[in-house]
């Protein structure tokens, strides 16, 4: 490698890297192990005393609400990190409260309460190293080599669905022949080691240390900005972020009907939306009180916050293959031996295929012929590829509602599409999160970025309960199309909303370069 290469971000690939993948590929297996296997169980085994008409849509509320938990909780991982732990540090530590909550749910398998207890330390420890973990790999770069984390980001990616494949496959099998106690023991065991080969490479990695505190932080400066007054002017910000406070303590007064998780989500999400308003409206009174630099990496992260907020229709049509795409495979025909859940494995051998066919052959492709695939443009093509996968689901979902009796070979189709979306949008998120933090906020950042996926989930939930509602009840059965398959043409409809509304932002989005200078 010559000198002259450096500059360019042409440096050596860093030798602990392998160490980070590994640990991840064991960990994405126990996740996706027990995750894959958590509607079928709540539905054959653990909710048998909800009448069976409910149990699917129960189930999936509960597998929703864990999800929530699991994209919620990287809030805090990222807040630890950043502030007192380092990266290193609570990685390690919240793994091992991980391994505790595969422990609960081989132990109680039939305790509902010792079960759910499991999943909200799967929640707590999965979501709170989730940020930390991608942004420890973008640690290990720096400008000298910058080149190759989107080769790492890509690695990283393939090593996610790589475990997620022989999850998918496998524990399916295991549940049916060993039952839960083997099948949510395996995912612990895999977690367990994990941690050991995280641990193992602790002398290798570079630490970078947690921020100090920081008189011009992100919550400083946008708190200078709606407390400070300018002459002849109102505070217009301030009370648009007062109207956020007031819907989100409005919300969490309707937790007895909403239920605490809709009612706490929906006023996390007003909060952040309203308080990021009414900081923009009146950035601009911090300068003074707060250096141009800190300002503008304040007016940065908003401008993140966008990028992430549209991104959160795609979140709600992806993890829903877990869910609403397993209830409708229960309905399909297929062979004895092979299980609904089973068919969730298709989506990482595809992404293992597609992530090296973008790469090596479509991407360059598209630069010669004079369209470059930038990160913002890959995005909003995932997210619409992800709403057309949901036409093609809920016209098959149609076609079962006329009588017709369709194969489970019908779903390759909407799982190709909808992983061909995944990896525009999820694989390319994680490098523009990381690439666009400013520096003393690479976890947080991440972990915002992770809390989209929150937001998702808690779409499908709003959607859930309003379909409960009579009235709506009333108006769908006017449309002609069921229950279920009114709902899959909404999300894609949604889907497909949110990518024209995400290429229209994309187009006005100025890209910024925030890895760390080499030392």
């Amino acid at each position: 490698m010559s000198q002259a290469e450096l500059p360019l971000g042409n440096g050596p690939m860093p030798k602990q890297i392998p160490y980070i993948i590994a640990n991840e590929g064991c960990e994405r297996f126990s996740f996706y192990g027990m995750r894959n296997i958590l509607t079928p169980f709540l539905i054959s085994t653990l909710l048998l005393f909800i009448p069976m008409a409910d149990r699917a849509s129960e189930a999936k509320h509960v597998f929703h609400t864990f999800v929530i938990g699991v994209y919620f909780f990287p809030l805090l991982g990222g807040w630890l990190a950043d502030r007192f732990f380092g990266k290193y540090n609570t990685i390690f530590w919240m793994s091992l409260i991980y391994v505790a909550g595969h422990a609960c749910l081989a132990i109680f398998e039939d305790n509902l309460k010792g079960f759910y207890f499991g999943l909200f330390l799967i929640a707590f420890g999965s979501g709170g190293i989730k940020p930390l973990v991608a942004s420890f790999v973008g640690d290990q770069f720096d400008r000298s080599n910058k080149n190759k984390a989107k080769l790492v980001f890509d690695a990283f990616y393939w090593i996610i669905n790589f475990g997620s494949f022989f999850a998918s496959l496998l524990m399916p099998i295991f549940l049916r022949d060993y039952g839960p106690a083997v099948a949510f023991g395996i995912p612990g065991i895999l977690m367990a080691i994990a941690t050991l080969v995280f641990w193992v490479g602790n002398k290798k990695y570079i630490h970078v240390p947690p921020a100090p505190s920081n008189p011009h932080s992100f919550m400083r400066v946008a708190r200078s900005a709606l407390l400070a007054t300018a002459p002849g002017k109102g505070r217009p910000g301030l009370m648009i972020a007062g109207l956020g406070g007031a819907g989100a303590l409005a919300s969490l007064c309707m937790t007895p009907s909403w239920g605490f998780v809709i009612a706490a989500c929906t006023a996390l999400v007003l909060l952040i939306a309203f308080g990021g308003l009414g900081t923009s409206m009146q950035l601009e009174r911090a300068r003074g009180t707060h250096p141009d630099e800190a300002v503008e990496g304040v007016r940065a992260v908003l401008r993140i916050l966008v990028v992430f907020a549209l991104v959160t229709p795609f979140w709600s049509l992806f993890d829903q293959k877990a869910s609403t795409w397993i209830v409708q495979a229960n309905d399909m025909s297929k062979p004895s031996w092979f299980l609904p859940a089973q068919m969730q494995a298709l989506n990482p051998l595809l992404v293992m295929l597609l992530i090296p066919v973008n790469n090596l052959l479509l991407f360059p492709l598209l630069r010669r012929l004079g369209w470059e695939p930038t990160a913002l443009r890959r995005m909003t093509l995932g997210i619409a590829f992800t709403g057309v996968a949901w036409i093609v689901i809920g016209t098959i979902q149609v076609a079962m509602d006329q009588g017709n009796t369709m194969s489970i070979a019908w779903q390759i189709l909407p799982y190709a599409l909808l992983t061909f979306g995944e990896v525009l949008v999820s694989a390319t998120g994680l490098e523009f999160a990381y690439s666009q933090a400013p520096a003393s906020m690479k976890g947080t950042i991440m972990s915002l970025w992770y809390l989209a996926v929150t937001v998702g989930s808690l779409w499908v939930l709003i959607v859930n309960a309003g379909v409960k509602n009579d009235a709506v009840n009333a108006y769908i059965g006017t449309t002609g199309f069921s229950v279920i398959a009114f709902q899959m043409y909404f999300f894609a409809a949604f889907a497909l909303l949110a990518a024209s509304v995400f290429g229209w932002y994309a187009l006005r989005y100025k890209m910024v370069d925030n890895y760390r200078t080499s030392n």
